[in-house]
Order: structure tokens, then sequence, then C-alpha cells
């Protein structure tokens, strides 16, 4: 393309359910620590109301519905954490509280692919998290379903199978953190943008995922998620 020295990367897009037209994604935030039981099957000593911390993983590590997500590098320890997924469509920073919902286009699921080892050595050492969360590959997501068409309802159940077992199950109404607590507290720290994705935290029943499994993931009344998990890609 004229102007560039390489040709730019794609724009990394989500399908908006009754529509042709695509969500552009340019952040995918991710929410740590964010269910109760959660937190307590980690055995993380956290204080229970911590204030909701986060972190990011890249735009193109996107996995579609369908598609492949091939077991990464430098892991013994894949796991799978469901999530709701929460698109923007308008910037701001220090969201109020009560004006967030304002703020969210739609929803739907996504999956935190994990490298549990790799995380839990950057925890004991005080190290970024983003080897243990943020690698290619690592954020499969559904389609967007638009908020005007399935509200806004946190009583969702929130389930992933692996193979046809299930693996989680909750309700959204199980986050400490509600959507618009997340989205004004994210508002502080970073300018949200539109096209931005919030990945809203994982309940408990993590755990590893091996090459062939496929994956569920589903909040209800929100577009299915379905993966497989493949051999690793070679050098």
């Amino acid at each position: 393309m004229s102007g560039y020295v390489i040709t730019p990367p794609p724009v990394a897009s989500l399908p908006v359910i009754g529509t042709d037209a695509r969500f552009p994604v340019r952040r995918i935030y991710c929410v740590g620590r964010n269910y109760l039981a959660h937190v307590r099957e980690m055995n993380e000593g956290a204080d229970e109301r911590d204030p909701p911390f986060f972190f990011q993983k890249p735009a193109d590590s996107i996995v579609h519905d369908g598609g492949v997500s091939p077991y990464p590098t430098l892991t013994k320890s894949l796991h799978h954490e469901v999530e709701l997924v929460v698109a923007i469509s308008k910037g701001g920073a220090f969201i109020p509280k009560a004006q967030a919902l304002d703020h969210v286009f739609g929803y739907g699921v996504g999956v935190d692919l994990t490298r549990r080892d790799l995380q839990t050595v950057a925890k004991d050492k005080g190290w970024p998290w983003e080897m243990g969360k943020s690698f290619d590959h690592s954020a499969p997501l559904s389609a967007i379903a638009p908020a005007s068409v399935v509200g806004h309802d946190e009583t969702r159940k929130i389930r992933l199978t692996i193979n046809g077992k299930e693996r989680q199950s909750s309700t959204v109404a199980h986050m400490t953190w509600s959507t618009p607590e997340i989205i004004s507290k994210l508002s502080e720290h970073y300018r949200l943008e539109a096209g931005d994705i919030i990945m809203t935290g994982t309940p408990e029943g993590v755990g590893a995922v091996n090459i062939g499994d496929v994956i569920e993931a589903q909040v209800e009344g929100l577009p299915t998620l379905t993966f497989t998990i493949t051999e690793p890609l070679k050098p």
C-alpha cells in the first residue's frame, strides 16, 4: 500500500450477529481475579475485594468461532478460562459507573487461554503476566451480539465444555466487579476507545486442555464459541 514501507497488517475484527458488518478490534483488555470462587481455587490469598487489575492481549491473537488454536510453545500446562466479553462502541476516560453501559456496543463470549506454568513463574518473581497470557492464538472470541438486541443482563449463565464434558459453570452475577464497575475502573487507567474489547474474568473450574480437545464456550443468550486445540505450529 502506498505510503508504507511494508504492507500494513489487516484490521482485527469480529462478526456481529444480524449484519454483514464487522466489529473492528483495537485492544483486548482482560480483568484478573473477578470471580470469588476462582480466586479461592487458585489459592492466591488475595483480598477478595481488591480493586480489579488489568492486562492485555494483542488483537491479532484472536481465534474465531470454528477456528483452531495451536498448542503454544514453552508450556506444559495450557489452561482454559471462559469469560463474558464486552465490546466498546464509544470512548472515554474516567467514565462514571452510572454511564458505563452507554459505552457498550454488545457482548460475546471468549476464552482466555493461559500458559499456567509461565504465569506461575511470573507471579512468583513479580514479573508481568504477558508471557503466560498474551501469546499467539490466546484469545478465542465469539461473534458479538448488539446490546440493542440482547440487553445488559448481568445474570446470564456462563459455561465451558471440553469434548462435551462440562468444566466450568457459573453465572455472570458472581462477578466480584460488575460490567459497569469494570468499565469505569479501566477507564481510569486507559482512555477507552471504540473497538476495545474487555474480557471480564473467569469463574471457578479452570483446568488443562490438550491437543485434539474441542472447546465450547457459552454465555446464555449470546453467540456460542467453539474451537479446537491443534498440534503446535512447526518452526
